[in-house]
């Protein structure tokens, strides 16, 4: 920022503007004239706003944004040339809903009529953001590290498997296969986990299927595995169009979130079990910094006890379960199947209700 110290403010060269892009960012982008009515805006403040281009287009922006004396100043500072381009967070109201904090970037610009280019980014969103590359980097060395270890193990394993057996055929007690038969279940119990481990490495079967495919299959299996013990509610919309994928990976993925459900559902005796499996159309979403026009939103909640609070932030590294006896891979697998499909999964959980949203772009 540059500022005179004493007098008038020093006037900073506007960088020039092409209105072709600024649709394409996934940030809620506006170009306001001189008197600070709108000029243009993209499809990301249009949501935000909740208005159309056409019907914004020449009114005052503190129609659709207020802020306060703050934001108002910001503005016309940029206008009165004090600076080239500054940040300040504020608290903004869109259409006099509820404030949200955003992080404000002004910046001057020569495109007449626009003389101000205002980028708005939800704090909460950007943090989130934030948290996710940092969880995916982390959740990604924990992968690599555990298919490593597994490939390591699985060698050894066949060794000690196959020397069992030799073993039980030499033995002239009867009674003494029974230790034979321990050592020879673990180590297919222990392969089986190296197997899943690697799972998510092996090529993806690429096809066309409907989601809710998907899901009936999860409820199927759900049903299946804990008869009247947990009901599924089903919520779709039946105006999904058809997904591009690993129809089997996802199957998984979903299967383990209801799985986890169902299980703490039993173990905690939740009157009234039940699981809920929703699907939405959701429309100019980020998923992992990339704005999709349209993308499926899908829900897996349950009303059981919720999800310790000491793992929440770690539920999707390899090893970690809340449950004894878990294996802690069941979410891990999820996720990477889910990232697979370039999709993104969240959780949110308290006593009595823990929900997953799981986000995929649609075609």
């Amino acid at each position: 920022m540059t500022r005179s110290p004493a007098g008038p403010p020093v006037t900073m060269p506007a960088p020039a503007l092409s209105y072709e892009g600024l649709d394409l960012l996934p940030a809620p982008v506006l170009l306001l004239d001189g008197d600070l009515a709108i000029v243009h805006v993209n499809p990301s403040a249009e949501v935000l706003i909740e208005s159309s281009l056409r019907a914004v287009r020449g009114h005052p922006v503190s129609q659709f944004l207020a802020g306060g004396g703050d934001w108002d100043v910001f503005l016309i500072e940029a206008l009165a040339g004090r600076w080239g381009s500054h940040t300040r967070e504020l608290s903004l109201s869109p259409h006099g809903r509820e404030a949200v904090p955003v992080s404000c970037t002004v910046t001057p610009v020569d495109a007449a009529p626009a003389r101000l280019l205002v980028e708005l980014r939800p704090l909460d969103q950007q943090r989130r953001i934030e948290r996710d590359e940092r969880l995916q980097e982390q959740s990604d060395a924990n992968r690599e590290l555990i298919r490593n270890l597994a490939h390591e193990i699985k060698n050894p394993l066949g060794g000690i498997r196959g020397a069992a057996q030799l073993l039980e055929g030499e033995l002239p007690d009867a009674s003494l296969r029974e230790y034979t038969q321990v050592i020879i279940k673990e180590s297919d119990r222990l392969r089986s986990l190296m197997d899943r481990m690697l799972a998510p490495h092996r090529p993806p079967n690429i096809s066309e299927f409907n989601i809710h495919e998907v899901l009936e299959r999860v409820r199927s299996l759900i049903a299946a595995e804990f008869p009247q013990r947990v009901l599924v509610i089903r919520d779709y919309d039946a105006s999904l169009p058809d997904l591009r994928g690993d129809k089997e990976r996802l199957i998984q993925a979903v299967l383990n979130i209801a799985r986890n459900a169902a299980e703490a559902l039993c173990a905690s005796d939740t009157p009234d079990a039940r699981i809920l499996l929703l699907t939405r159309v959701a429309r100019n979403v980020i998923i992992l910094k990339q704005r999709y026009r349209l993308a499926l939103e899908l829900h897996v909640q349950d009303n059981g006890p919720g999800i310790p609070e000491s793992i929440r932030e770690r539920m999707f590294y390899p090893l970690v379960s809340g449950r004894a006896g878990g294996s802690g891979l069941g979410l891990t697998l999820a996720q990477t199947f889910i990232a697979q499909h370039h999709g993104s999964i969240e959780c949110a959980s308290r006593p009595g209700e823990t929900r997953f949203t799981i986000l995929l772009p649609l075609p």
